[in-house]
């Protein structure tokens, strides 16, 4: 007998020792991450944990850190496969070191506007790049026998009003799009999917019968579970019924007796709880915790996290500018190094939301060059401040302190900056009734004596001391947001206080907390010594700019601009960024810009400025990779998933803002670099653009037939260049004649990276799928035609071409 077969005999076993009370049971949380034991079954807990780029675990442990990979557009940048399936097996292996079964992870939701809140922590607006890249993590997940939940099913591609919101969108376009990154994933053995907290076309995601068991489990014939996005199932039959499998958390969960209840009564048939009950265990199974399964046991490697950290980062930077070849700056030549910006040192390595986790240490770009320049003097000047909010302190002695209400400390962990963020989980330990207070508490010396700034970031009542003395108590509360948006988005309040240069003090600040606001908690002690004012800031940098060889500077957004929660409301860098930008381009004409953004960002400056590096939020090893790229020792591998405008106002899809609750997906198939091939404005930089450190000559293209395919593109190239380098062949088809359905101009079909010394010639071949020449009419169907097969660098780059009768 197979493994397979006898994971599933282990799950008929199980499931036949069950009465309906305990298969209900089984299908809710028990708290804010797990599902419940049944030892009666040989069942273990099942544990579950926030991802995409490392893994939080179910509470807050500071002393428990997780590998921070680069964030999803970044993996998607690198347009590989084997690199993806790499980041998922070092999540896995993640994953089983903190005991954790189920990674809710990938994001598939297309980029279909850039305004998207979690633009950053999705891969593409192309549904096959998308798919490729997903497919590849979830088989690197569950290469390590740890479960993943493709997600959000399905719709969720922005966060304005997302509970509630109903996004109108047609068949064909659902289908093609939205859909199609959900199929691919699946299709390739994804163990869990998340149903969405949005209604399409008029239904509740968490009660869509439709999609959820019409499409995902019928028609896909897919074995997994579908788990509510938290406190998204907001009923009990209906959404038992529309194919919901768990409901997360345990907080508001509509089923428990009220779905015993209605099995009973014969609302939900005791069959379909069945089916939802086979589903959870026999993910149980795979990840080892139901008794009498064989586990999908790991054959992987150890990976070394911060390597594989540092080698997506480096292969996801997009070159995409580099006038006379400024980059790769030569170390040995380089006299002095200006680098500038704020972001330069207080680097933002990840999005903010769900995808938060905390790394381990956090290479910052000056800590990357600072360490590579050996010989060059590096001068660092901030520049422009994007941050809306004070930086969190880095205070000596830095602790967070859990106390219970008659003052007894139930946990205590030094911290590396003055923040604390828990959602549902609290630190292994500790009771939610027995919380009373968290404390933030350190020493700050002064280098220099006037008026300090510190500030509460936060929700709640705090109490802020400083030498001892109360500087403030009450509440901090945002009275016109919801209680999500407010963990999204806290409030700062900010508090001068004299301070003397070499005179330590003691600063602390105290969240009282109650059993009802436990599960979410997140504050800050933020700080600022006196500086120069703004301008004073900007002149300083230009400065610094003027005496240097060349100038690196460090621009991007911040987690008020780009996180869960929210959706973004302008393209344009915050603060003052774009006018430090012009004002160091005009002094120094070897100017580097670095954009440390997880999505587009508008930038008027481009055209003045020699080279320009896209690095996303490039994880935990940001400033090495960094370093590695700018001095030549790696190649910027990355290509853009995704467009970038010139204007706002140019992009062709933009508003996240629904109309009376309704979203409508008008522009049908038309995202992306599909929608721009329409326009008359041409983007910034096209979908697919990025430059490496050589150059490519492509030589040859034919079309083979192929039994498993429409056929395969096989493509010659040549690295014309002086340097070893890495291009990626990317194949767009479009149809010429013989077609009256209305199509892009042209589409991605087919893409491979390939790699090759100076003067090398190499050859790659790339299938073409069925499904690149069919539209969604009631059922897939082929278009008949003779289409035009393209090898591009980018969409708006093919240099070959050649056609295909179908």
């Amino acid at each position: 007998m197979s493994d397979d077969a006898k994971r599933e005999d282990a799950v008929e076993r199980a499931l036949a020792k069950l009465d309906v009370e305990d298969k209900v049971r089984l299908l809710s949380g028990q708290d804010f991450w797990t599902l419940p034991a049944l030892p009666g079954i040989g069942l273990a807990s099942l544990v579950m944990s926030d991802g995409p780029v490392g893994v939080r675990g179910t509470g807050w442990a500071p002393d428990d850190p997780s590998i921070a990979l680069p964030s999803p557009t970044a993996l998607a940048a690198t347009w590989d496969t084997e690199l993806a399936r790499t980041a998922g097996r070092t999540l896995g292996q993640e994953c089983r070191r903190k005991g954790v079964h189920v990674l809710l992870a990938p994001t598939v939701n297309l980029h279909r506007s850039p305004l998207g809140g979690r633009h950053f922590e999705c891969y593409s607006e192309d549904p096959l790049l998308t798919g490729e890249i997903g497919a590849a993590y979830v088989t690197g997940v569950q290469d390590q026998g740890v479960g993943t939940t493709v997600k959000h099913f399905v719709g969720n591609d922005a966060e304005t009003d997302r509970m509630k919101v109903d996004v109108r969108v047609d068949q064909r376009t659902l289908r093609e799009l939205y859909l199609a990154p959900f199929a691919r994933i699946t299709a390739a053995g994804a163990w869990g999917a998340m149903a969405a907290y949005n209604t399409v076309n008029g239904l509740t995601m968490t009660e869509h019968g439709p999609l959820q068991n019409g499409v995902l489990k019928d028609e896909w014939a897919w074995d997994g579970v579908i788990v509510s996005d938290w406190t998204a199932a907001r009923s009990t039959v209906p959404s038992a019924l529309g194919g919901l499998d768990v409901v997360m958390p345990a907080f508001g969960d509509p089923w428990g007796p009220a779905l015993v209840k209605a099995v009973h009564d014969g609302e939900v048939p005791e069959d379909v709880l069945d089916d939802k009950v086979r589903r959870v265990l026999r993910l149980a199974a795979r990840v080892g915790i139901l008794a009498g399964a064989p586990p999908v046991v790991p054959s992987v490697p150890a990976l070394d996290g911060s390597q594989v950290a540092r080698d997506i980062a480096a292969r996801s930077f997009v070159l995409a500018r580099n006038e006379n070849n400024l980059l790769p700056l030569d170390a040995g030549t380089l006299g002095s190094v200006a680098l500038l910006g704020a972001l330069a040192v207080d680097a933002r390595v990840l999005g903010g939301g769900s995808a938060l986790v905390f790394p381990p240490h956090v290479i910052s770009p000056h800590d990357g060059l600072a360490a590579a320049l050996l010989s060059a003097r590096l001068v660092y000047a901030p520049g422009a401040d994007p941050r809306p909010t004070l930086p969190p302190a880095s205070f000596d002695e830095l602790t967070a302190t859990l106390r219970a209400t008659d003052f007894r400390v139930l946990y205590s962990a030094a911290l590396p900056a003055a923040t604390v963020r828990w959602m549902g989980g609290l630190p292994a330990g500790v009771a939610p009734d027995e919380l009373s207070t968290v404390e933030l508490s350190g020493r700050l010396t002064p280098t220099v004596t006037g008026v300090h700034d510190l500030s509460i970031v936060g929700f709640g009542h705090f109490v802020l001391r400083v030498a001892g003395d109360v500087i403030f108590e009450g509440p901090v509360f945002a009275d016109d947001l919801d209680p999500e948006t407010v963990f999204h988005e806290p409030v700062e309040r900010r508090f001068p206080v004299p301070l003397t240069a070499g005179d330590a003090v003691d600063v602390s600040l105290t969240l009282e907390v109650t059993p009802a606001t436990a599960g979410f908690v997140g504050f800050s002690i933020g700080y600022a010594p006196p500086g120069p004012t703004p301008d004073e800031l900007l002149d300083q940098a230009v400065a610094a700019a003027r005496d240097a060889d060349v100038a690196v500077v460090v621009v991007g957004t911040t987690e008020e601009v780009e996180s869960e929660g929210f959706d973004r409301t302008s393209l344009a860098l915050p603060g003052r960024q774009d006018e430090l930008v012009f004002r160091v381009a005009a002094a120094n004409p070897r100017t580097v810009v670095v954009v440390n953004s997880g999505s587009p960002v508008l930038m008027p400056w481009a055209d003045e400025v020699p080279a320009v590096l896209l690095t996303w939020f490039p994880g935990q090893e940001a400033g090495a990779a960094l370093a590695d790229v700018l001095l030549g020792l790696t190649e910027p591998g990355g290509r853009l998933p995704t467009t970038w405008p010139r204007r706002a106002e140019d992009c062709p899809v933009l508003s996240t803002t629904p109309a009376s609750g309704v979203l409508s997906y008008d522009e049908g198939v038309f995202i992306g670099y599909r929608a721009w091939q329409r326009g008359t404005v041409a983007p910034l930089f096209p979908f697919g653009h990025g430059m490496g450190y050589t150059t490519w000559s492509y030589e040859s293209m034919e079309i083979h037939p192929e039994p498993d395919h429409v056929g395969s593109v096989v493509v010659t190239l040549r690295n014309t260049g002086s340097r070893p380098g890495r291009e990626v062949v990317q194949i767009y088809a479009g149809a010429v004649v013989g077609t009256t359905v209305d199509r892009p101009e042209r589409w991605l079909a087919g893409f491979a990276p390939v790699t090759a010394a100076p003067g090398e010639t190499v050859t790659v071949r790339i299938p073409l799928p069925e499904r690149a020449f069919q539209i969604w009419d009631d059922g897939w169907q082929a278009v008949p035609g003779t289409y035009r097969i393209e090898a591009a660098r980018s969409v708006d780059d093919r240099p070959l071409s050649a056609e295909l009768s179908i």
